[in-house]
């Protein structure tokens, strides 16, 4: 990644896009888009969306999508703002859930959405279990009909990358719709 290295005097004349500085060193105003170190503590998805967010010129949806393909090898594949942040490779559940609810916790979207195939119906539930607990806000969950999502590959699996890409097809497909309420909403 190419960026300017410049010093605190020169962010109000700095011509570029977006400006990653320490809160002390931040002018109040300034015309680009400014990080803080901060963020440095998020997850690294999580900040890249927020990246994302700061750069998008309005012309893309706020919308989160994240696609599951369960299994014993869970892909993952993750949207924001229609551009494709992170593709993963997971083996237990909970450790999915548990990424999947920082992300959800971590971006701003207007729409957020996780699609789940339904080739193993045992692991999709553990994960929605997993998920409703570990997420306490809303979010909209749909299963999706995973068939024809899995392409063909050299080498057959080559490290996930099968899982990976079924992720990505789930995500872009429309299936049953579910609005997920947190259990504390729920009663």
């Amino acid at each position: 990644m190419e960026y300017d290295s410049i010093i605190p005097d020169q962010i109000p004349t700095y011509q570029g896009n977006l400006i990653f500085t320490t809160e002390g060193e931040s002018p109040r105003f300034a015309s680009q888009q400014i990080l803080n170190e901060e963020i440095l503590q998020q997850d690294p998805t999580v900040i890249q969306g927020i990246i994302i967010e700061k750069l998008d010129s309005g012309l893309n949806q706020s919308e989160l999508l994240i696609g599951i393909d369960p299994g014993q090898r869970i892909g993952i594949s993750v949207s924001y703002f229609g551009k494709e942040i992170e593709r993963g490779l997971y083996t237990s559940p909970e450790d999915l859930a548990s990424h999947v609810a920082k992300i959800l916790g971590g971006l701003r979207a207007e729409r957020k959405l996780v699609r789940i195939g339904n080739g193993n119906m045992q692991v999709a539930k553990q994960i929605t279990t997993q998920l409703n607990l570990k997420f306490c806000s809303h979010f909209e969950l749909e299963f999706v009909d995973e068939r024809k999502t899995t392409k063909k590959i050299k080498n057959y699996n080559k490290r996930g990358k099968r899982d990976m890409l079924s992720a990505r097809f789930i995500a872009q497909r429309e299936g049953y719709r579910h609005f997920v309420l947190p259990l504390s909403r729920m009663g």
